[in-house]
């Protein structure tokens, strides 16, 4: 089953659902913000991008800016920050498989349906 991580107060991860709704094909919405994952499930969700965990982190986040910014943090540390504050998680994240992308296009969703 397809999976997105979705957050619904942004404009790109509305745009990601309606791509996967004008799809046809059945998925799963996740709001990570109430279903926060684990750090096993967002290590392996970036597993899947075949990405660093720092390229999965919105910077521009205020809580980024004060906490962690400009400190010399390791992949477990950036890790447990999402997990503690899921608001830096980039978004949307679609899942198909063993295929992942982030939605940014939205229209990228397309590349793994």
């Amino acid at each position: 089953m397809i999976k997105i991580y979705h957050n619904n107060r942004c404009s790109k991860s509305r745009s990601g659902v309606a791509v996967l709704e004008n799809s046809g094909k059945e998925f799963e919405i996740v709001k990570y913000l109430d279903n926060v994952p684990t750090i096993k499930e967002l290590s392996e969700i970036i597993n899947l991008l075949n990405i660093s965990p720092i390229e999965l982190v919105r910077k521009n986040e205020k809580v980024w800016k004060e906490n962690y910014k400009g400190k010399d943090l390791s992949d477990e540390e950036i890790i447990k920050a999402m997990v503690e504050n899921p608001k830096l998680i980039e978004r949307p994240i679609v899942i198909n498989g063993d295929k992942a992308i982030i939605g940014r296009p939205p229209e990228a969703i397309n590349d793994i349906l």
